[in-house]
């Protein structure tokens, strides 16, 4: 035995290295992986990027537009970027909400500046802020919404809980496919018939009929800090079946192999060697399958909380923001920028897709071998 276990801590490196190559050389998976890079950094700095809290609201700019930024003074010359304060106005005539600028003061867009007070990071008290304008005008990049909260600033809250569920998910569904599939191939025989019955008994649950039972019977004041952990939850539960039947094929055909075998002649328990022998030999499809199934828990919770099910307001998310802007078809034509978080959900599962594209290629032992 102990002469087979350097060749495979050998083969581990090799591969790794194999792995990131493969992801450097190609310039559409580094170009994916820059842009991901770029939004969970936005999302866990989101206090100190963007202007305003989650829950800041002034309902006197509420479904204001997007911010103007004047670059020039009355006279034309260029100036240092200012906004002006905004009025909420409605036409008689059309009973229609508009809003003018009142030009008598200026405000002047200033770089880090000092306003309310979080922490970093959740850790580092701090009031700092990348820019912002002094009060009562405000700097709204991608207007508010009708409680008066910034857009922009809410987009990178939103990334907070969007972009983490697929993680959150994983540490819940890949470790109880993993275990469950390599135990059911191992086995094999009636426990493994059982052990796979029950698992697409499973997989048989209809995952939105469930959820939108189960929210017809939660109670009305759950936080949104427990509907997510909730849709996680519920998510990751019935998310492992598919993946515990692809293991279980390979470790059939795993579970043959002499170093296994060896192992088990030796006296190693059954569990041990699963976990040591014969469930790293899986993690090539693992890996793949991760970057593949990120994007279904984005997808998941967008959907949910599109139609009401999921994240609730003041707590945003990008789903949410998106049933916002659902809510109001007549003013996306005049405010585009309403779609900037289906925008993001179509750049992020793109991302992870190429990403994971470029995976399959590397650790594909077929397609490695024809490069």
């Amino acid at each position: 035995m102990a002469a087979t276990a350097t060749p495979q801590v050998t083969s581990t490196r090799v591969s790794q290295r194999t792995v990131i190559q493969g992801l450097l050389r190609d310039r559409v998976a580094f170009s994916a992986l820059i842009v991901l890079a770029i939004l969970y950094l936005s999302a866990a700095f989101a206090d100190l990027l963007t202007p305003y809290s989650m829950e800041f609201n002034d309902p006197t700019y509420g479904n204001a537009p997007a911010a103007i930024i004047h670059w020039q003074d009355d006279q034309g010359r260029p100036a240092a970027p200012y906004v002006y304060q905004v009025r909420q106005e409605n036409d008689p005539a059309t009973f229609r909400q508009t809003f003018r600028e009142l030009t008598e003061v200026k405000y002047p867009l200033k770089l880090l500046v000092h306003a309310e007070s979080y922490k970093l990071l959740g850790l580092i008290p701090m009031d700092l802020h990348l820019f912002g304008v002094d009060a009562p005008a405000r700097i709204n990049l991608l207007g508010a919404d009708m409680n008066g909260r910034d857009n922009f600033s809410r987009l990178f809250f939103g990334a907070q809980k969007s972009l983490t569920i697929g993680f959150l998910g994983l540490l819940i569904a890949f470790p109880i496919g993993i275990v469950y599939g390599g135990i059911s191939g191992y086995l094999g025989g009636w426990a493994d018939n059982l052990m796979m019955r029950f698992a697409e008994a499973v997989m048989s649950i209809p995952s939105l009929y469930l959820l939108i039972g189960l929210a017809a019977v939660l109670p009305l004041g759950m936080s949104s800090s427990e509907r997510f952990a909730l849709i996680t939850v519920i998510l990751s539960f019935i998310s492992w079946p598919g993946l515990a039947r692809v293991i279980r094929g390979m470790v059939l055909s795993i579970r043959e192999e002499e170093f296994v075998q060896a192992a088990k002649s030796l006296g190693m328990p059954e569990l041990q060697n699963i976990i040591k022998h014969v469930i790293p030999q899986t993690a090539s499809y693992v890996i793949i399958a991760a970057t593949m199934q990120v994007p279904s828990f984005i997808l998941a919770e967008s959907g949910l909380s599109l139609i009401g099910l999921g994240i609730q307001q003041p707590d945003a998310s990008w789903g949410n923001m998106l049933k916002f802007a659902m809510d109001q078809p007549n003013e996306l034509l005049a405010q585009p920028w309403l779609i900037a978080p289906g925008v993001l959900i179509f750049i992020t599962i793109l991302c992870y897709n190429c990403v994971g594209d470029v995976l399959r290629d590397v650790l594909d032992p077929k397609l490695a071998g024809g490069r």
